[in-house]
């Protein structure tokens, strides 16, 4: 189903620099395990794919909206490829705009088609102050300090977005819960600095019903 007009991915101020510093994160994420070759799930504007051909990246695309041209139409719910035929999969922004009962069949068929590394990144509205200084000789610390809410906001579908993680009954928590319950580790979860809007999952494949007790070895 397509959610998002094509004028939403060109018009002014969609590609500001806080949107860049987290396409940098997608980009370095998938560079950094030297893959083969990449599937990336939902292309908006084409910036984080055209980016990683240019510097010799095996790059298939996959979209459900055929004006975006894909290399192939097709949706997340059914990926139209064979077991295990991408080292890396990246699918950023885009698990938020299907409904959360859809959640982990999208998240099981990204499991199936990935041979090793998943790069997931999702909405997280949970509230934190960023706090950042630099320290001679040791560079410039950053870090986004957590708020809690007395009370979590309430998400309201308006076209795009059916969930997003801290909205009334979508704690990182349970989004975690559906990534360890298709089969993933997660490697390590963390939100941009610059657009903390932006969490990521970085995510290796693992066993089925994975009992890693989730929440202990994560930041952000």
């Amino acid at each position: 189903m397509k959610q998002v007009e094509l004028d939403h991915y060109y018009c002014t101020g969609y590609d500001s620099k806080e949107r860049f510093c987290s396409y940098w994160h997608q980009i370095n994420e998938v560079i950094s395990v030297n893959p083969i070759n990449v599937l990336e799930i939902g292309i908006g504007n084409g910036f984080v794919y055209k980016y990683l051909r240019e510097r010799g990246v095996n790059v298939t695309t996959l979209d459900v909206d055929e004006r975006l041209n894909p290399d192939v139409v097709g949706t997340v719910l059914k990926i139209p490829f064979p077991d295990e035929s991408f080292d890396i999969i990246s699918c950023c922004e885009l698990l938020e705009h299907l409904p959360y009962e859809n959640l982990e069949k999208a998240l099981s068929e990204i499991f199936r088609c990935s041979k090793s590394y998943v790069v997931l990144s999702v909405p997280d509205v949970s509230r934190v102050y960023p706090f950042c200084f630099y320290i001679p000789k040791v560079g410039t610390i950053k870090w986004l300090i957590p708020v809690p809410r007395i009370k979590q906001p309430i998400h309201n579908f308006t076209g795009q977005h059916y969930w997003e993680i801290g909205k009334a009954g979508y704690p990182l928590r349970k989004i975690m819960h559906n990534i360890l319950r298709t089969g993933f580790e997660i490697k390590k979860t963390y939100r941009v600095f610059e657009k903390p809007y932006h969490r990521f999952f970085i995510c290796l494949k693992g066993k089925k019903f994975h009992n890693q007790v989730y929440g202990k070895c994560y930041r952000g």
